[in-house]
């Protein structure tokens, strides 16, 4: 699990909790073993850096949190980094806004995969497929949309780890029975004017985002 800074810290613990009932040995690797500060100001200290992190992984996960994310796109090092633990992974995954660094490393050209809604149209600029569903499995990618899909990517990772009934044990240990309070998965004149309005805010992220997409887009050559 690859964490860095301004990450979402629940991109993290909803999937993490799953594995750790699951019995996993988790690698949470930072560039060096520094905490980083997640996007609600809870730091997360790293267990491994690139050096020490195992080559030969049955899962490497990366987290979103969009500011954190642009800052990823951007750094060959990272981009370096997953490129070189993917080669031996059996799954590459992602939640929300960690398919933009994905995508921007060349993992997901050629795949179908989704993102937060605010960003999934940057996916195709890189290569991928885009998908708007909350949950994507197109071969050994496996992709979850915004925070709270983190738990039913976990699920689905673990059923294909250990089998369903496994991951039904765990569904029913969390006690994961979601009903949300409020509808958004209705087409609606309300739902729309709430994301407009959540894009007018997120102007400068977003066209930072675009720029960073378009130059991995450039890297690899698309």
């Amino acid at each position: 699990m690859f964490v860095y800074p301004e990450m979402v810290l629940q991109h993290l613990v909803g999937p993490q909790t799953i594995f750790n009932i699951l019995g996993a040995d988790i690698h949470l690797v930072g560039f060096d073993m520094t905490p980083v500060i997640t996007d609600i100001g809870i730091p997360i200290r790293p267990t491994d850096t690139p050096a020490t992190c195992p080559q030969d992984l049955d899962v490497l996960f990366v987290p979103g949190g969009l500011k954190g994310t642009i800052a990823c796109m951007n750094n060959p090092a990272v981009l370096a980094f997953l490129t070189s633990v993917a080669r031996h992974a059996r799954f590459i995954t992602s939640v929300c806004t960690g398919s933009l660094v994905l995508a921007a490393a060349g993992l997901l050209e050629g795949y179908k995969a989704t993102s937060h809604w605010g960003v999934a149209g940057l996916l195709p600029v890189m290569g991928a497929i885009e998908s708007r569903e909350r949950l994507v499995q197109d071969r050994n990618r496996i992709t979850g949309a915004g925070v709270t899909a983190g738990l039913d990517f976990g699920l689905i990772l673990a059923m294909q780890l250990r089998g369903q009934q496994a991951a039904e044990h765990i569904q029913l240990i969390i006690d994961y029975a979601p009903q949300a309070p409020f509808r958004h998965d209705v087409a609606s004149e309300t739902l729309a004017a709430q994301k407009a309005t959540g894009r007018s805010h997120a102007a400068w992220i977003d066209g930072n985002a675009l720029q960073a997409a378009q130059a991995a887009a450039r890297r690899l050559k698309l």
